[in-house]
């Protein structure tokens, strides 16, 4: 079978990683020119772990990725105010995690199919039409193809959800917030390897130091107006005016974004499809990852999540034996009530990024103080880190 994958980012290439495996023919088609290596950093754990294992990626994702000893709330002095220790993660997932740049996950898992499948960079559906035999994509450049089924896997703007289910609107569920993310070079100072967190009631920065003189910033913001503006100037622009006089190190991290040439800004937004009614797919068409059900970046588990989506669903088109319909529903039966208890978690995590109120930044405070005692840290974060489903083997 032929099957074109919209996305190139992470749950595509996984998918097209397994699929290459069980024999299929997977052609990514992806909108930007090039692999993407921007976004955030984040704590890579459970079902993706799990898939990465499988992929024998985790040595190349260890090398690549951090251990911070420490998670540190500072005020606007620069004086620590909270904090705890973050090996507490690693001490509840047996060591199964590893905190990297996203843009690094995606380089990994695309290197591992680059030249084992066609990628059509620079390139966009922009129709699909159905038939009893297949399915006709068009392109932005070039002429239309023929597959055999078609997967959405392009985020949470996702085009193939807009073509085949219906617009974004229906679907988006914003969440009040918006977040951004940057690297620069030589930012001084650095609290090696420490995630070093500045609050204030709506609004977050953490700055985390990595290797090779880079420094990652993270912001967080809460704003009723879910618009984002296209232009790096104009993004820019926008976090200047909510970042400028905030205090703490704000000026001096808005002066090493004014020299960045890339950077990650989006709203927080959710994608609520019912899995149980089949909203997940349509036809010979289907969506994974943050294209069916965004759990948001504050989840902090998105990436690992569209892995495990990318890996079920080839397994289940392989047991399936091509039987497309059978491998969707198997595919929605095996995730849909898993990842739907992922949305409700994420949208308890909100306020540990942006609080919006000072009892409620005090709150959290006082939870990430007495974090600093190993049962609280377990008893606080353990729920959070447990997948509570185990991935089948399908041979």
């Amino acid at each position: 079978m032929k099957i074109l994958i919209s996305g190139a980012g992470i749950a595509g290439p996984v998918l097209a990683w397994w699929l290459v495996r069980y024999g299929f023919e997977p052609v990514l088609v992806e909108a930007a020119p090039r692999p993407r290596t921007g976004g955030y950093m984040l704590d890579f754990w459970g079902v993706g772990y799990d898939v990465a294992e499988r992929m024998g990626l985790i040595p190349e994702l260890r090398q690549k990725g951090y251990q911070p000893p420490e998670v540190r709330v500072v005020g606007a002095d620069g004086r620590r105010v909270a904090g705890f220790d973050a090996r507490a993660f690693a001490r509840i997932t047996a060591g199964r995690v590893v905190s990297l740049p996203r843009g690094d996950l995606a380089r990994a898992i695309y290197g591992a199919v680059e030249g084992r499948v066609e990628t059509l960079f620079g390139n966009s559906i922009t129709a699909i039409e159905q038939t009893a035999s297949g399915v006709r994509a068009a392109f932005e450049r070039g002429p239309a193809r023929e597959f055999d089924l078609v997967v959405g896997a392009d985020g949470l703007h996702s085009r193939v959800r807009e073509l085949v289910f219906g617009p974004q609107s229906r679907f988006e569920k914003y969440l009040g917030y918006k977040a951004a993310a940057f690297e620069a070079e030589g930012y001084r100072p650095r609290d090696e390897r420490v995630y070093v967190m500045y609050t204030r009631v709506g609004q977050q920065v953490v700055r985390f130091a990595m290797r090779d003189g880079r420094t990652m910033f993270f912001f967080t913001y809460a704003d009723p107006h879910p618009a984002i503006p296209q232009e790096l100037g104009l993004q820019k622009i926008e976090l200047r005016a909510r970042f400028e006089h905030s205090g703490w190190e704000c000026e001096r991290i808005l002066e090493a974004l004014d020299g960045a040439g890339e950077l990650y800004l989006d709203r927080v937004s959710q994608i609520r499809m019912d899995p149980a009614e089949g909203l997940w797919s349509r036809g010979r068409v289907t969506l994974i990852g943050d294209a069916a059900f965004c759990v948001s970046l504050l989840a902090g588990q998105g990436s690992a999540l569209a892995m495990a989506a990318g890996y079920v669903l080839a397994g289940e088109l392989h047991r399936a034996r091509g039987d497309y319909a059978r491998a969707f529903a198997g595919y929605q039966e095996m995730l849909g009530a898993f990842l739907l208890e992922k949305q409700k978690a994420a949208l308890r995590m909100a306020g540990t990024f942006a609080p919006k109120s000072r009892l409620s930044l005090w709150m959290r405070n006082q939870i990430f103080r007495l974090m600093a005692i190993p049962w609280v840290a377990d008893l606080a974060v353990g729920r959070e880190l447990v997948d509570r489903i185990s991935l089948p083997e399908y041979g």
